[in-house]
């Protein structure tokens, strides 16, 4: 009887899980996935003052979300590229933000549990809400506690599928 080759059935085992699969949880950020329309206004507005459109879909592989962003506040406007992937150790959605606003990348963080989404960075936090349809998303970036509120950092916003 010949003997097993150990290395032969790594091998089998590693042809048999490849090409790798995403993590399941990636699949909560499919309600994120289309073309949005944003308006919005800063707390010191009584009117809206920012608009904007948001473009997200997945990467190749589906192993990261991609969202390219344009938002405008009063007169200045905001580019960015966000790169959003799962975090398996930490079971969290982790995200690198690219901008023109400055040229070092930023981290953010996202969480998506059921109709509620929360995407933060050190200092602030959005916390939005699906409608049933999943057509809108409201909700509005808020200073951590302690720290204090200002137009350029707190506003409401809500975001239409088109």
């Amino acid at each position: 009887m010949a003997k097993k080759n150990p290395s032969n059935s790594k091998r089998s085992q590693a042809r048999a899980s490849w090409p790798p699969k995403p993590n399941p949880a990636l699949k909560r950020l499919d309600k994120l996935v289309g073309t949005w329309s944003l308006t919005g206004r800063t707390f010191d507005s009584k009117v809206d003052n920012i608009t904007g459109k948001v473009a997200i879909e997945w990467l190749p592989g589906g192993f990261f979300l991609q969202m390219r962003g344009e938002i405008r506040m009063e007169n200045f406007e905001v580019q960015s590229l966000e790169i959003v992937g799962y975090n398996t150790a930490a079971k969290i959605f982790s995200a690198n933000v690219y901008s023109n606003v400055d040229g070092a990348p930023a981290q953010y963080y996202w969480q998506v549990k059921g109709d509620r989404v929360t995407h933060w960075t050190k200092g602030s936090k959005y916390t939005g809400t699906f409608s049933r349809d999943g057509q809108t998303l409201s909700g509005g970036w808020r200073r951590d506690k302690g720290r204090k509120e200002t137009g350029e950092t707190s506003y409401d916003a809500i975001m239409t599928r088109v």
